[in-house]
């Protein structure tokens, strides 16, 4: 086995007195998990930290072996660790892609989707010019594991204008006049989610996290997963007073 790719960290576990096991996302090779020698090292821990942007090299002799992992950093993230509102952005994503995503089967569009998200995050200067994107994130993670979330007709009637909840039971979206007398059921729906390249408001976006939310915690979210969503409870937190 050898690997050479560009990745994003999405964990980093001390391993042994010195090292560390390391799992990266790359684009074309999916998650790959790799030790790297010294990984617990001054030298190495300003590089190794969760959403760095690195360039790695997996070898192993055998596809059973955990490779070895060399790393060369191509962007820092590492200053947004200590704001704390960022942080828990990065966090979240991290934590959320390390548990849900298979070893070694590529994603590409959630590869691209994670760097954007985490790009927007570095550039932004508060949350709602990125909390809006997270939601995104998460819908297309939805997707792309064979639980998205149908946002086009009305599950209901079928019809395509005035898409205003979504059910929670369904996961469809709802016209605003087959939803009367249950609209308390059901979650509203942020235009910008259904939209595409829309932006989104403060409160848009909560929306739109509240919804994710719901189906990650359904139907990824579970058994021994289901930890890391006090990383996601910590964001939302934080997020909701950035935008009141």
């Amino acid at each position: 086995m050898h690997i050479h790719a560009d990745a994003v960290i999405l964990s980093v576990r001390a391993h042994g007195e010195h090292g560390a096991i390391v799992r990266g996302f790359t684009r074309d090779h999916g998650v790959q998990p790799g030790y790297v020698r010294g990984g617990h090292a001054r030298r190495l821990r300003p590089v190794l930290q969760p959403a760095n942007a690195i360039r790695g090299e997996w070898r192993a002799r055998t596809d059973e072996q955990l490779p070895a992992l060399t790393v060369e950093l191509l962007h820092s993230r590492a200053p947004l660790h200590a704001e704390p509102l960022p942080a828990a952005a990065l966090e979240w994503l991290t934590a959320l892609t390390a548990a849900t995503l298979p070893e070694g089967q590529p994603y590409p569009q959630l590869y691209d989707a994670l760097g954007a998200v985490l790009d927007a995050i570095a550039a932004a200067p508060s949350a709602r010019g990125w909390a809006g994107s997270i939601a995104r994130y998460e819908l297309l993670l939805l997707a792309e594991l064979g639980f998205g979330l149908d946002l086009s007709a009305c599950v209901v009637s079928g019809a395509t204008d005035d898409l205003a909840f979504v059910s929670p039971k369904s996961g469809g979206a709802v016209a605003r006049a087959a939803a009367a007398g249950y609209e308390a059921r059901l979650f509203a729906l942020p235009p910008f989610l259904a939209a595409g390249g829309a932006a989104a408001g403060g409160e848009e976006a909560l929306a739109a996290l509240a919804i994710t939310g719901h189906f990650l915690a359904r139907d990824l979210l579970t058994d021994r997963r289901r930890d890391v969503l006090a990383a996601r409870e910590r964001l939302v937190a934080r997020v909701n007073r950035a935008v009141a």
